[in-house]
């Protein structure tokens, strides 16, 4: 139990960076899990090795192949003599081991099932009791330090940017998502229900148009998988929830009818709602808009420039015009939105170290197409596993994974990996148990 907690504060507190003192690179967060590898190394050790479950396996496939592509890239860069951020190079040198180490250590040893569990459980209690101080601390209410923790209109929390506590609460919001669905009592369930409260209200003080769309479309999506699971219940008699599935499979001509009907006014619902949950105004939306646009492209074309084969780790994008020239201006005080964030961009340095905002455009330019395809199908084959065994609250969970990697460069967050390990123990364990049902 001790391990567990160790681990759950390591991964909340990992998201913490204005925690690490001065210009540190690591912090309480990256301590307590160093701490907690060197822990489990030894018990490991200890015991000869752990034995290869399908969800270990699968996890150091993955790492093997990135780790590969990561080195080839290094070795092109070399060749090409493309120049490289030194800083951040280190950055991700000393990241990628990290969070290999736990990813993979979540999974070994006996029960690791129940263990990660267990964590989840931490994670999501720990976390709201995390984000209770942060947000009273935001409001005034108690002090700790000198901690700041608004970005003009945004909370960031004791992370360095809103956006880095937006992921941290989406995930635990959909963790929390999980707990319930699975939760063997009314009152885990309630529990878990509870512990969603505060990842989505600070949630929704990071103002993330990201967190907003997650949240637009997460229940959706989860009701969607659990009316295909409630289909396919193998039962001689029509429960109550198969029934409600029928009707609802019945009525969805009705329901398309009324969309095509009122599309439009259904449109501007949501796009209101987005607004509301989202950050600035529309000119400020439509500049990040097209900074987004301009390095999507430029990450695209720096990885076919280096023949698919990337650039090594750390950020390879040129600094967009726009960013640029607004630092270069001694009158900037970073208050022309949000996408300006000093502490979520490199500033200039005469090398390419600005990042794509975008998970698989940010690989590409560092592991190529080997990495892209490596993730992609750790992803996949997680998704696919939680399908299959019915757990819907975690397929929900990746898909809003997806979906912040889509906007963000999110695998170097420990609660990314823990998900994915979740998704991957979870699946196994519901096959084993469903093996043992029907034998």
């Amino acid at each position: 139990m001790t391990w567990d907690l160790l681990l759950a504060i390591g991964i909340l507190l990992s998201n913490a960076t204005q925690l690490r003192p001065g210009d540190a690179p690591v912090g309480p967060g990256e301590v307590c899990l160093a701490i907690w590898i060197v822990l489990m190394l030894g018990r490991e050790t200890a015991r000869l090795g752990p034995r290869f479950t399908p969800a270990l396996s699968r996890l150091v496939i993955f790492w093997l192949l990135f780790a590969a592509a990561q080195s080839i890239g290094i070795l092109t860069s070399y060749f090409i003599a493309d120049p490289h951020d030194t800083k951040a190079l280190i950055h991700d040198l000393t990241a990628y081991p990290l969070l290999a180490a736990v990813c993979v250590l979540s999974v070994v040893g006996p029960n690791a099932g129940s263990r990660v569990h267990r964590v989840a459980w931490l994670l999501v209690t720990l976390g709201s009791v995390e984000l209770g101080l942060q947000a009273l601390q935001a409001w005034n209410f108690i002090s700790i330090g000198t901690l700041d923790l608004w970005f003009w209109e945004r909370m960031r929390g004791w992370s360095d940017n809103p956006n880095q506590l937006a992921f941290q609460c989406a995930m635990l919001a959909l963790l929390c998502l999980h707990l319930a669905d699975v939760a063997a009592s009314v009152s885990a369930r309630i529990g878990a229900v509870g512990a969603s409260v505060l990842p989505i209200y600070v949630g929704l003080l990071t103002r993330s148009d990201t967190f907003g769309i997650i949240l637009i479309v997460a229940g959706p999506i989860f009701l969607a998988i659990k009316l295909r699971t409630w289909l396919l219940l193998h039962q001689r008699t029509l429960s109550a929830r198969s029934a409600f599935a029928w009707i609802a499979v019945l009525t969805l001509p009705l329901l398309l009818g009324t969309v095509a009907q009122y599309g439009s006014s259904l449109a501007a619902n949501v796009r209101g709602l987005a607004e509301d949950v989202g950050k600035g105004d529309q000119q400020d939306s439509d500049k990040t808009a097209h900074i987004r646009f301009h390095v999507w492209r430029s990450a695209f074309s720096r990885g076919l420039d280096a023949g698919m084969l990337g650039l090594g780790p750390g950020p390879h994008v040129p600094v967009p015009p726009s960013i640029a020239a607004d630092r270069r201006d001694p009158a900037q005080d970073f208050s022309g939105g949000p996408q300006l964030d000093p502490a979520d961009h490199a500033a200039p340095n005469g090398t390419p170290n600005f990042e794509a905002h975008d998970t698989l455009l940010d690989i590409f330019t560092q592991g190529g197409l080997l990495a892209v395809l490596s993730l992609i199908w750790l992803v996949a084959t997680a998704f696919l596993q939680t399908y299959r065994t019915r757990l819907d609250g975690l397929s929900t969970l990746l898909c809003g994974l997806t979906i912040f990697s889509t906007f963000h460069l999110v695998i170097r967050h420990p609660i990314f990996w823990f998900s994915i390990a979740t998704a991957l123990t979870a699946a196994e364990g519901r096959t084993l148990s469903l093996k043992r049902r029907w034998s």
